[in-house]
């Protein structure tokens, strides 16, 4: 072979890797959320926070989710997109210690790892919350307080017993409540009802015939108090019953004009899936997390960087005020 035909042969290879690497350093973004469960109205809406910033960003990001809120059914579909190599997976834990194990294997291939209500998660790049918890906790404790003259008895309904951030709410919740109302009490343990209508209409229904004494309902996770506000309708216990709780408030629309629910003390998870699908963005340009970090639309976040937590404090009450002017 010539000297001459060397050299091409040399340049032509040496052009294919400078293409090769350069498609490879091109290859899109992709960041996927993964709800507890998929087609219920709340992750529906945190759904739209998702793609709408992935718009703003210029990259490609969207929402999946599960048949039901059994989570090895998340694993599934984190397995799955492992395999599809995207770049980031956001998440909504229905259980952080059966997820943890894939959340490792994700980390290992590269994946940045953010989740949302499960703070503490160990492989989790940083864990993204819209509310401070404790003023959270203490919100909820005030607005039932003020209905119920600061006494008699309440049940809490959480998504799940092993979701992280409903039953941390509770127990801050109760820890509040005790501090500051101590003539308010639990009238049961609390109840994994909180994302089913059915289960949280039903549960009501039973607590309210076995404890009369019963004057509140607090439900951390948006079905709760829909089927409790139903429950508190049907027994013609407005006034007596006040139930309080996370809701979508076009869902709750009905029953907030009623009184039937005395009020919605939330978030709009459209701002969670917003701020998840930011930071990861964030994390993949290669960009440093600090204590001064602002997201548009939601402003300054505090970071703890020691517990690796990002949260904003965006509580959102829904009341017949103003529930024609909200999503």
């Amino acid at each position: 072979m010539s000297k001459m035909n060397l050299a091409k042969l040399l340049s032509a290879s040496l052009l294919g890797l400078m293409v090769c690497s350069t498609a490879a350093m091109a290859k899109e973004v992709e960041v996927v959320n993964i709800s507890k469960i998929g087609g219920m109205p709340w992750f529906n809406r945190m759904g739209e926070g998702v793609t709408n910033a992935g718009k703003d960003l210029g990259i490609k990001a969207y929402q999946v989710g599960p048949s039901s809120t059994d989570a090895p059914q998340q694993v599934k579909i984190i397995e799955d997109l492992i395999a599809k190599k995207v770049s980031a997976i956001t998440i909504v834990p229905n259980d952080a210690d059966v997820l943890e194990p894939v959340f490792k294997k994700a980390r290992s291939e590269g994946i940045v790892v953010l989740t949302n209500e499960s703070p503490g998660q160990p492989s989790a790049n940083w864990d993204v919350e819209i509310i401070d918890n404790e003023k959270f906790a203490a919100d909820n404790v005030e607005e039932m307080a003020k209905a119920m003259g600061g006494k008699g008895g309440y049940v809490i309904y959480v998504g799940s017993l092993t979701v992280p951030q409903h039953n941390l709410w509770a127990d801050l919740f109760v820890k509040y409540q005790k501090e500051h109302y101590p003539e308010m009490f639990e009238v049961t343990s609390r109840m994994p009802v909180a994302e089913n209508i059915d289960d949280a209409r039903r549960t009501t229904l039973d607590l309210m015939k076995a404890y009369p004494a019963m004057k509140g309902v607090v439900a951390f996770g948006s079905q709760g108090p829909i089927g409790a506000g139903r429950a508190v309708k049907e027994k013609r216990a407005r006034g007596k019953v006040f139930v309080y709780g996370m809701m979508i408030p076009s869902q709750a629309a009905s029953l907030i004009k009623s009184g039937d629910i005395a009020m919605g003390v939330t978030y709009d998870p459209a701002s969670a899936g917003y701020a998840l699908t930011a930071v990861a963005n964030k994390i993949l340009k290669g960009e440093e997390i600090t204590k001064d970090l602002d997201i548009p639309n939601l402003g300054k976040a505090d970071v703890d960087m020691d517990k690796r937590i990002i949260k904003f404090h965006k509580v959102l009450r829904v009341t017949k005020e103003n529930i024609d002017s909200l999503y």
